[in-house]
């Protein structure tokens, strides 16, 4: 669709992950026959719009797909899904056209009789991709922490890093591909005596309020899991990047009525702030088009409130991180969030800062910043809700 490359478009750089729940339940089947798809050094980025019918069917089909995924993930049984050499196509030409870096998440579900991952599929794949020249990076398996929950299978941390290590052989086999990302584990988050890579949801989609939306406890709790994380790895392999892969406002598909809106904007902002002042590489939102309420695109192809959240973080935000803090007359607030940067060098001379500032409450908040900032030029972007207040889309 020419719609949604745009609206990607806007968001790039960045990284398209395609993986989550369903792609450990998704084999490569090649048909070997059907003629490439993808984009060839002839063709521009225009000459591949899906066909008009094709995209009509797909928009009027989703509501039920929609319905068909909720309950696999109610029941926590998934079918299996094959895909051609045609969906590889298609995906690699989208990210390829909108400017951004595909990772494709490979089948880690699929073991060998001593529980061994089965890497014959991803190696067909890798292939295949190669190829065709598709620069990718890969992941393996999508949360294997919950592996025992939706099929029954345990693997533990000394077998996973045995496939991830298979996998990176597999890869230093290929000139293309020896020295591509290659990104995981992505399981939960902290708990016990283990600690995963992190899961970046604050609350329950199915039992949650506007109120946690806008609950500085809420949004404190996502430094809490991260610090425990970072301070893992820095022990066990000091100078390893960590991101937060897979991040929304709310587990389970997202809270219908709160995530896609106004308020949830709160959650997200916070988030990018918060995760970039804690030292995160690399945020990941779930999901830029798909299933749930939590996704920036709707399914009628229309952007969101975090949609433009986004595209104004991207336009204005750089990759330094300055120090700020808030306080009021009293103790330091929590309802004043302040996050500054220093600003986006494509978008802003070298010098200029960008402060991220949010009222959580209902009350009004003056913010006085030092003089050397308030005597320079300011652009000021101010975002309010519409009519529906804070359940505004």
């Amino acid at each position: 669709s020419a719609k949604v490359r745009t609206l990607a478009k806007a968001l790039s750089p960045a990284f398209l992950r395609f993986g989550g729940t369903r792609q450990d339940f998704m084999v490569f089947a090649p048909q070997r026959r059907r003629p490439a798809s993808g984009l060839t050094a002839e063709q521009s980025c225009d000459e591949l719009d899906l066909p008009s019918w094709l995209e009509e069917r797909l928009k009027k089909e989703w509501t039920q797909q929609q319905l068909i995924l909720m309950r696999e993930d109610q029941r926590r049984k998934y079918r299996r899904v094959k895909f051609t050499e045609y969906t590889v196509d298609l995906l690699h030409s989208f990210a390829n056209c909108s400017g951004m870096h595909l990772i494709f998440g490979l089948n880690a579900l699929l073991r060998t009789a001593d529980n061994a991952w089965n890497s014959s599929n991803a190696r067909s794949l890798l292939q295949y991709c190669e190829s065709r020249q598709y620069r990718t990076s890969w992941e393996l398996g999508n949360e294997p922490n919950s592996y025992e929950k939706k099929a029954g299978v345990r693997v533990d941390g000394h077998q996973l890093g045995q496939d991830f290590t298979r996998l990176r052989e597999m890869m230093s086999q290929s000139k293309l591909y020896q020295d591509a990302g290659l990104y995981g584990p992505d399981v939960g988050q902290p708990r016990d005596h283990r600690t995963d890579i992190l899961e970046g949801y604050y609350v329950n989609g199915r039992d949650t309020s506007v109120e946690d939306f806008l609950d500085p406890e809420v949004l404190d709790s996502l430094a809490l899991k991260t610090n425990e994380v970072l301070e893992t790895v820095k022990l066990v392999s000091p100078g390893k990047p960590v991101w937060l892969g897979e991040t929304s406002s709310a587990y389970g598909g997202g809270a219908v009525g709160l995530s896609d809106t106004f308020v949830a904007g709160f959650m997200w902002l916070d988030k990018l702030g918060l995760a970039a002042r804690l030292g995160l590489d690399v945020v990941m939102r779930q999901v830029f088009i798909g299933s749930g309420s939590y996704h920036l695109v709707d399914e009628n192809l229309d952007p969101l409130p975090d949609y433009w959240l986004s595209v104004l973080y991207k336009r204005l935000v750089g990759p330094e991180v300055l120090k700020i803090e808030a306080f009021s007359s009293f103790a330091r607030s929590k309802r004043v969030r302040l996050y500054l940067h220093c600003s986006n060098k494509q978008s802003y001379s070298s010098g200029a800062v960008t402060l991220i500032s949010m009222n959580l409450s209902k009350k009004p908040a003056g913010i006085s910043v030092p003089a050397l900032v308030s005597s320079s030029t300011v652009e000021a972007f101010v975002l309010q809700s519409g009519e529906e207040g804070l359940y505004s889309r």
